[in-house]
């Protein structure tokens, strides 16, 4: 029985360990992260004015406002993935590009994602929403003592895929984003805590246009001052997932 239930704790610790290229200073190194926790951060606009323009987004499709901001969606930790195909069961999910933080040994890394979410379940339960598709990272990992002074004029980017053609979806500095540290002391003053492994999702930036979904995504995280870029890009399948 003990055995057995070490085959099943490796096989689980396997599950929900990603490999990232982390970058820190000029060294790169690929390294297996076991994730602890995943949690999305929503509404968490630095202007009042650009929370506004995304919860209108949202109501603009159903979406009831929130109660709180900043809100925190737990998710299954299972859900993270570095992957460039994702399968979904709606008909009506998108994605939205986040800067995500991840909490390791040395520190905190930086990331960029995508919160893949069913839009049309968003409108009846925006909790359930948050858990039942894919939540898309790139593998690459900055350290955030490397960008931390110019976090401000970081650029995130996506990009709807159609067609094998890409269309500019977001585009914003993220000065339109909450401090690290403001939502994570918001997350802490709930009671919660920080574990190594710990992965949160930032939030999001207004949409050019409107909320829509596409064949695939591409996401992109620009660091103006030392020239470098996280990207990822994923196709989309509709398919069966897996329960919660």
């Amino acid at each position: 029985m003990q055995k057995n239930r070490k085959i099943m704790e490796t096989k689980l610790s396997s599950y929900y360990s990603h490999v990232f290229n982390l970058r820190k200073g000029n060294k790169l190194t690929q390294t297996q992260v076991s994730i602890a926790t995943l949690i999305l951060a929503g509404y968490t606009g630095r202007d009042p004015k650009m929370v506004e323009q995304h919860i209108s987004e949202l109501e603009a499709i159903g979406i009831s406002r929130p109660s709180a901001t900043p809100s925190f969606y737990w998710t299954p930790k299972r859900l993270l993935t570095t992957a460039n195909r994702i399968k979904v069961k709606g008909e009506h999910t998108s994605g939205e590009v986040e800067p995500v933080l991840i909490y390791l040994p040395d520190g905190w890394y930086l990331g960029v994602g995508s919160d893949h979410t069913d839009r049309e379940l968003e409108t009846q339960n925006i909790t359930l929403s948050k858990q039942v598709c894919p939540k898309v990272i790139g593998s690459e990992l900055w350290h955030i003592d490397s960008v931390i002074d110019h976090w401000d004029k970081l650029i995130l980017r996506s990009y709807l895929i159609n067609n094998s053609e890409q269309y500019l979806y977001q585009e914003s500095a993220l000065s339109a984003i909450q401090k690290p540290e403001y939502i994570l002391e918001r997350y802490i003053e709930q009671g919660k805590n920080l574990p190594e492994g710990f992965t949160i999702f930032l939030g999001t930036v207004p949409v050019i246009g409107k909320v829509m979904g596409a064949e695939g995504f591409a996401i992109k995280l620009f660091d103006p001052i030392l020239n470098q870029t996280i990207k990822h890009q994923y196709h989309v399948e509709m398919g069966v997932l897996q329960s919660c």
